[in-house]
């Protein structure tokens, strides 16, 4: 046994004996025993042999080191709360999200634990104990929002000051662990601040908040990926399920490996169990493949491979579009949505054309479109220079938009006519007297809302519900909907009999 190996063991039993000495204590002890005149040394060493012999051995210690008994008393240990749990089943957790669909899934996360903190949800902010914002820090302009929202929180909190509990007010992911100083001392209002990797902490920090402090954690971690927490879905019927969290590729534009820290994935049987669980939920099962939407997320960033590589995104315009090719040909039909940034460093007119050009060349039924914002920490933040103009940033982002939605609404017009098998989400925002739902396509279809035939061969018609599968005849499209009217239920048991399958184009978000 080496000496560094010997002083870890002896480390280890010394801080034992003090917990399981009390265990053995009738073994150890030595009474004091009345002895004769006549008895003699070797009669006492004897019978403190018999004593020692009776007690625990060096294994016993070993033994009981690696699990406890059940009659052995527990250390007293503070309670790592400071408030009781009933105190937070009587407070109201009230979340905004802002961003990507993987702050949506932290939303999601961050109210599973609440929730089992004793926390109770409330969609009214009027109602709220406490306002949660789930934070993007990929652009400026999304900092911004976050800022004006926090300025208008100010004077709510002014006002329930007043008259009720204080109301406390916390910011979660990118924004918080990017900017945790300036949100704790430019604005006072915030009273807890979360980082991506600390959601398991927030029954803590709000403890904290509410007995009048204000805290934060942002630590980044090599290993959470919230396995064990099932992500609570409040968004109907459809669900993302994210199967990793922060990235490596450190591409020169982009802040998120300094927001979310290194690339880990979560456990293969965390997914499968959060896919079941979602199956049970919005599906009755998920047994063949057409149950997946056949659309692919495929970003892009720019037309240009001079641009690409000044991005350090590590493929070119050629390999991209080969890529495009090769899906096509895998899934005949396939729905392609994209990310585009315009105006990043050195990016000359040539290199928008580019892009222009590859949007028209591509053709995606979703684009999100962004003017680049320089970030701190970022790899073009230290060596390249922010060197186009806001309003050259503008007008290209402008020119974006108009491509995308010109050849959007071109093929979403070749659908005119034909019947889609549809999965309703709900209600119509814009109006309820139609109903929204979505295509193999994931395109965006709205249809009135009126009863229709369970089955072609029914007499009966019935309502459209959410969940539903409905056929839905195109009478008309433009580069963000398809709209029409639903003629009979459906279901994907029976393959969609009716429905043709094209490429389709139809949304798009620009921020």
């Amino acid at each position: 046994m080496s000496a560094s190996t010997f002083r870890l063991l002896a480390f280890s039993v010394q801080k034992h004996l003090s917990r399981s000495a009390h265990k053995y204590r009738c073994y150890c002890s030595v009474s004091v025993v009345n002895t004769s005149p006549d008895e003699t040394d070797e009669t006492r060493v004897s019978a403190f042999k018999t004593k020692v012999s009776s007690g625990p051995t060096f294994h016993d210690f070993i033994k009981s080191s690696s699990g406890r008994s059940a009659d052995t008393p527990t250390e007293h240990e503070e309670s790592y709360l400071p408030e009781e749990r009933n105190l937070a089943q009587l407070r109201k957790v009230y979340f905004e999200t802002y961003g990507c669909q993987m702050n949506v899934n932290d939303t999601e996360i961050a109210w599973s634990i609440l929730q089992k903190g004793g926390y109770l949800r409330t969609n009214e902010l009027s109602e709220a104990d406490v306002v949660l914002l789930v934070t993007c820090s990929i652009r400026e302009k999304a900092e911004q929002t976050i800022w004006n929202r926090l300025k208008q929180l100010t004077v709510l909190k002014k006002k329930r000051l007043k008259n009720s509990a204080p109301l406390k007010i916390g910011v979660l992911g990118c924004m918080a662990e990017r900017l945790k100083t300036e949100l704790l001392e430019k604005e006072k209002v915030v009273d807890v601040v979360a980082g991506p990797d600390a959601y398991r902490d927030l029954p803590r920090l709000l403890a904290l908040a509410h007995g009048g402090q204000r805290t934060s954690n942002v630590l980044l971690s090599l290993e959470e990926t919230y396995a064990d927490v099932m992500p609570v879905h409040c968004s109907g019927h459809s669900a993302f399920v994210s199967i990793m969290r922060g990235c490596d590729n450190m591409c020169s534009y982009c802040i998120v490996p300094f927001t979310r820290g290194r690339e880990r994935s979560r456990p293969l049987t965390s997914i499968l169990e959060e896919v079941r669980m979602l199956s049970d939920q919005v599906l009755q099962v998920i047994q063949e493949r057409r149950n997946i939407c056949k659309q692919i997320h495929l970003p892009a960033q720019s037309g240009s491979s001079r641009i690409l590589e000044a991005m350090r995104r590590g493929y070119s315009r050629e390999s991209y579009l080969e890529l495009v090719e090769n899906i096509r040909k895998i899934i005949p039909g396939v729905s392609l949505s994209s990310d585009f940034i315009t105006g990043f460093c050195g990016e000359t007119e040539d290199d928008h054309q580019q892009s222009v050009s590859l949007i028209r060349e591509v053709g995606y039924n979703v684009a999100f479109l962004f003017a680049y914002s320089m970030r701190k920490k970022t790899h073009a933040y230290h060596r390249l220079r922010d060197d186009i103009p806001a309003e050259v940033k503008k007008r290209r982002l402008e020119e974006l938009i108009f491509a995308f939605r010109g050849k959007a609404a071109k093929i979403n017009s070749t659908l005119v006519g034909s019947t889609q098998l549809v999965l309703v989400e709900g209600e119509s925002k814009k109006s309820s007297q139609d109903l929204c739902g979505r295509n193999d396509g994931n395109v965006k279809v709205i249809f009135p809302r009126k009863d229709i035939l369970s089955r072609l061969t029914d007499a009966s018609p019935v309502p459209v519900k959410a969940g539903d599968y409905v056929l839905v005849k195109i009478t008309s499209a433009n580069s963000q909907t398809l709209r029409g009217h639903a003629f009979s239920h459906a279901s994907l048991s029976d393959g969609g009999k009716g429905t043709t399958q094209q490429p389709l184009n139809g949304q798009t978000v620009v921020c």
